[in-house]
């Protein structure tokens, strides 16, 4: 008997085969619910469902991701739900799975369609629509580049990484020679260079980013003569409008372009909500009457071209309708920064002048915008206000909160209250939700963003659009979890959600036996002594309280965040918040001679929360700790906060013993572009480092 075995080989290539294509999936499927159904009993809505094949077969594309050793080889297709399509005994060349060189699909399925041969993964049960959903392979980030010529002859290139939500991220510094391409993606400062195939249809290189290097190649998908072949719609194109209900205005962006196929596809931006690349489906144009859906959000718009092709007069129907009118933009939705030269390395006190100078054409333009910077450098502090701020203005800070919420839960685990794999259940009253089957979710998963709960719940249906957490009580988080469980996946992964962290807070209060904002003063403001960081603003603090705007300079509603507190509620200073960091820094100085209460635990609490605890992305670049979010290339930790009238932004580097802080009273939100919370931020560290920034206009 041999003791060694030939070790698995793993790689990938692009196969063909003919294909029966499904069409798109149905938003609004039959109501089954418990009665049985091709041999399958369940709830089919809000599912897609699947129910129309093409007639005619045509040969696609697809990617083969082989797994092989000296005895089996096995060939995954990720874009058909991962299935197993060869499974081959190599011995004797064997077909141990019926192998099917045509993917024809049957429509056999509850939610959708099922193909015969190899191996699908359906599930709890029956045919699930993860058999047509496309699946991630490990360490794989799948990215589209987009290249574009003007008519001027100007090359320009947008980046999309489609699992991770970011759609069209603008590049600069495009660089095409007959055998080279380069360009750099300012807003997750990364860099790629590449060397054109013989054939030009590929291209293979390194993408840098993080100090880190890594081999990427892209491969064509579409040719210059088929994009030529491409017929454009009327409505091709991005196209800019606004919903208002009340007071409140939602910018949304549609993009349409026409297909090979001939029919158009579209995403939705919804700017304000921060929201970008949605995907729209069914969209018919006849004549100049326009109607789509965006299944994810289940709205629906209907509108009609005007005879100048530059305008749509319509409605948007989710809920209710509103009036929804759109205008063609001009030129790209989104323009690359501007970069600048760099400079040598600014000393602390040199920075008021320099980021003086970069904010005065925003605050000309608009003297309501107010932004206060703050900045710790060995000790050493500035806070810088500028436009409407004054230094010590008390702004929104948003999902930052996320981050108290994370330190208050490892004060309780190092005071012996609760622990990291607690399941969530026993902190919340009795009677609410019942033990799950199989994994339930921990207080580790709801701090990790790892819980498989969704951004948001479904039944959040604000009365006032304005302050949209404010009518979301116990008794809606109650009905929602009773709904859908405290069961956890199996392999949980990174799913940023408001509903987790807040359910965290929430949880937390009731095991404490006190309101959220007191657990917060009790656990981390008090011991910290951080008196401006709160819920509830004093007389004397609301005299300090800017107002906030929406992103199209609206006066905006303050935010109350009720049962989801732990989310966003919190209020702060930049002062207050230049603290927090300096003892996230400097742990050692948090007793302050104290032996007992919140202060005895503090410093092993703050190490607890600033631990790595699983990666964000497949190759570990961006990781999560206790809420935080960690680039370890980098020395950063870091988190940002976003409600309808302000954004901020924590930055802090242990290593390099500094923080920022950047507060600003507008929701700042627009499509392949960073916040300006961002773009200062990292100009900051930039103007700190003596390297090039961004122009904020």
């Amino acid at each position: 008997m041999r003791d060694v075995v030939e070790p698995v080989r793993a790689w990938e290539e692009t196969i063909s085969l003919q294909t029966y294509v499904a069409a798109p999936a149905d938003p609004n499927p039959m109501f089954l619910e418990k009665r049985v159904y091709q041999g399958s009993s369940g709830k089919v809505y809000p599912n897609p469902f699947t129910d129309r094949i093409s007639k005619e077969r045509a040969e696609r594309s697809y990617r083969a991701i082989h797994l092989e050793n000296e005895y089996v080889r096995l060939m995954i297709l990720p874009e058909i739900g991962g299935r197993i399509h060869v499974g081959q005994d190599k011995t004797n060349g064997y077909d141990f799975f019926y192998r099917q060189n045509v993917i024809k699909p049957a429509l056999v399925g509850l939610l959708g369609p099922w193909i015969s041969g190899g191996v699908e993964f359906n599930w709890p049960q029956h045919h699930r629509p993860s058999t047509f959903m496309p699946v991630h392979a490990a360490g794989k980030l799948p990215l589209v580049l987009h290249l574009r010529v003007s008519t001027e002859g100007a090359l320009s290139a947008t980046l999309d990484s489609p699992s991770q939500g970011a759609m069209g991220l603008p590049c600069t510094d495009v660089k095409l020679s007959s055998e080279t391409l380069d360009f750099t993606v300012p807003v997750v400062q990364g860099a790629y260079g590449g060397t054109l195939s013989a054939d030009g249809r590929t291209l293979t290189g390194s993408w840098q980013q993080a100090g880190q290097s890594m081999p990427l190649v892209f491969h064509q998908t579409t040719t210059a003569g088929e994009l030529a072949a491409v017929k454009p719609s009327p409505v091709d194109r991005d196209w800019e409008g606004a919903l208002r209900a009340g007071n409140v205005t939602l910018r949304l962006v549609f993009h349409l372009h026409a297909q090979l196929s001939g029919a158009i596809a579209g995403t939705l931006d919804s700017i304000d909500q921060g929201a970008m690349g949605i995907a729209c489906a069914q969209v018919n144009l006849k004549g100049r009457n326009l109607t789509l859906t965006v299944p994810t959000v289940h709205g629906m718009y209907q509108g009609t071209l005007s005879e100048s092709g530059k305008s749509i007069r319509g409605t948007w129907s989710q809920g209710q309708p509103l009036e929804l009118d759109l205008t063609r933009m001009k030129g790209e939705a989104s323009q690359p920064p501007r970069m600048l030269p760099a400079r040598p390395p600014l000393a602390l006190q040199d920075l008021p002048g320099v980021l003086g100078q970069e904010f005065a054409p925003l605050v000309q333009a608009w003297p309501q915008g107010g932004v206060v910077v703050g900045v710790l450098n060995h000790g050493l502090r500035e806070v810088m206000a500028f436009g409407s701020a004054e230094a010590d203005s008390i702004f929104e800070i948003g999902s930052i909160t996320k981050t108290f919420t994370a330190l208050a839960l490892a004060q309780m685990v190092v005071q012996k209250k609760v622990t990291l794999d607690q399941p969530v259940r026993e902190l919340l009253p009795a009677g609410w939700v019942v033990k799950p089957d199989g994994p339930e979710i921990s207080l580790l998963d709801l701090a990790t963003h790892r819980s498989g709960l969704p951004r948001l719940p479904d039944n959040m249906k604000p009365a006032n659009l304005a302050d949209p957490y404010a009518d979301y009580g116990p008794e809606q988080l109650r009905a929602y979890l009773s709904e859908h469980g405290v069961g956890r996946p199996e392999q949980p992964e990174f799913l940023y959600s408001n509903l987790g962290v807040g359910l965290l807070g929430f949880a937390l209060a009731q095991k404490a036996g006190m309101p959220y904002e007191e657990l917060i003063q009790k656990e981390v403001t008090g011991p910290m002594g951080l008196k401006d960081t709160v819920i509830a603003l004093s007389p004397a603090q609301q005299k300090r309280f800017l107002q906030g705007y929406q992103g199209a300079h609206d006066l905006a509603e303050p935010w109350s965040q009720n049962a989801l507190a732990g989310a966003g509620g919190l209020r702060s200073t930049a002062a207050d918040l230049l603290t927090y960091c300096d003892l996230l820094l400097h742990r050692e100085h948090t007793r302050a001679g104290k032996e007992t209460g919140a202060e005895a635990t503090l410093s092993r609490a703050i190490s607890m929360v600033l631990e790595p605890q699983a990666n964000v992305d497949p190759g570990g670049m961006v990781k999560v700790a206790l809420a935080w979010l960690v680039r370890p290339g980098e020395d950063k930790y870091f988190h940002d906060g976003g409600t309808g009238g302000y954004s901020s932004l924590v930055i802090f580097q242990p290593k390099k013993d500094r923080a920022i802080v950047v507060l600003y009273n507008c929701q700042d939100m627009m499509p392949g572009r960073l916040q300006l919370v961002d773009r200062v931020g990292a100009n900051v560290l930039a103007l700190l480092d003596g390297k090039r920034t961004q122009s904020l206009d």
